[in-house]
């Protein structure tokens, strides 16, 4: 009982931290353009998984990598970080924290929808109803909920939102299929995100020292959402007996993510994004429950 305690305790830990994103991605994107931002952070996190590999002395696993290892890496790095975070902190730039927190937490249904193209995974009525409810609340937070009009207050930075799961989904994918050590993986993949985001910003001449506020906001992003909550995450998934018992917990962050946006960003939280991001949650449990059917049944 006292590990599973401390894995609820890591758990926790971990979700308060993501929860401040929707705030931190706001706010520092006031102070430098996503390429930029995106630069510092995948340095920041480069930075951090590096000592942390050096620390745990897993560092000598990179010189044990395959050719196909480090294609696959590079596969992952340009899907999480590179194109993931580029397109999601675009949409930050063009809608509201609440919208792009909300609207980007519909990566569990593409996670889903890529499980049966690439994975070949059986799906149920159940399964796609649960998809189709998802996405109804998708409709919701973009419409502000005035569905009958059908009109998308930013069909752009609404698209941004939702496709950045796209990139999420294909990077889970590729992880999951690659049976390589986590943190050694994690750490390949932002040191070829950082060449992708470099190589981006070199040509696009968009090198500049950002205002101290940006660069402490790419810090505290590269560090509390790119590396030290991966670590602390993952130990409280080996620590729990089940990963479910501390995995159900991730569906706090989002309604604690509209928190602090409304508090630290100033933002009025409108009913729709509530009811929208109920919906969208609503969706991804009664999928869960449809595999959980699924696997009783076998």
């Amino acid at each position: 009982m006292q590990k599973q305690r401390k894995a609820y305790l890591y758990a926790i830990t971990a979700i308060l931290f993501w929860s401040t994103m929707g705030t931190a991605f706001k706010l520092t994107l006031g102070h430098m353009n996503p390429p930029l931002l995106l630069l510092f952070t995948s340095f920041t996190a480069f930075v951090f998984l590096g000592i942390t590999l050096i620390i745990s002395g897993k560092y000598a696993l990179l010189l044990t990598l395959s050719r196909k290892d480090w294609i696959n890496s590079a596969l992952m790095g340009f899907c999480n970080p590179f194109m993931y975070y580029m397109v999601l902190f675009k949409a930050y730039t063009l809608i509201q924290a609440q919208e792009a927190v909300a609207l980007n937490y519909i990566w569990p249904v593409m996670l889903v929808l890529f499980s049966i193209l690439f994975l070949r995974q059986r799906i149920g009525w159940l399964s796609i109803t649960a998809i189709l409810i998802s996405f109804c609340g998708t409709f919701v937070i973009a419409t502000h909920g005035q569905l009958a009009g059908f009109r998308f207050t930013n069909p752009l930075g609404t698209a941004l939102a939702i496709g950045s799961s796209l990139f999420w989904a294909s990077f889970f994918i590729l992880n999951m299929k690659d049976r390589r050590e986590e943190y050694s993986k994690m750490f390949l993949n932002f040191f070829f995100g950082l060449l992708y985001i470099l190589a981006w910003n070199v040509f696009t001449g968009n090198l500049a020292i950002p205002h101290i506020r940006g660069l402490a906001g790419s810090i505290y992003i590269g560090i509390f959402e790119m590396g030290l909550t991966f670590v602390i995450w993952l130990t409280a998934l080996k620590l729990s007996s089940t990963t479910a018992r501390v995995s159900n917990l991730v569906y706090l962050s989002p309604f604690l993510s509209l928190l602090m946006v409304s508090i630290f960003v100033g933002e009025k939280i409108l009913l729709s994004t509530v009811v929208g991001l109920v919906i969208i949650v609503g969706g991804i449990l009664l999928q869960q429950f449809s595999n959980y059917r699924l696997k009783s049944e076998r």
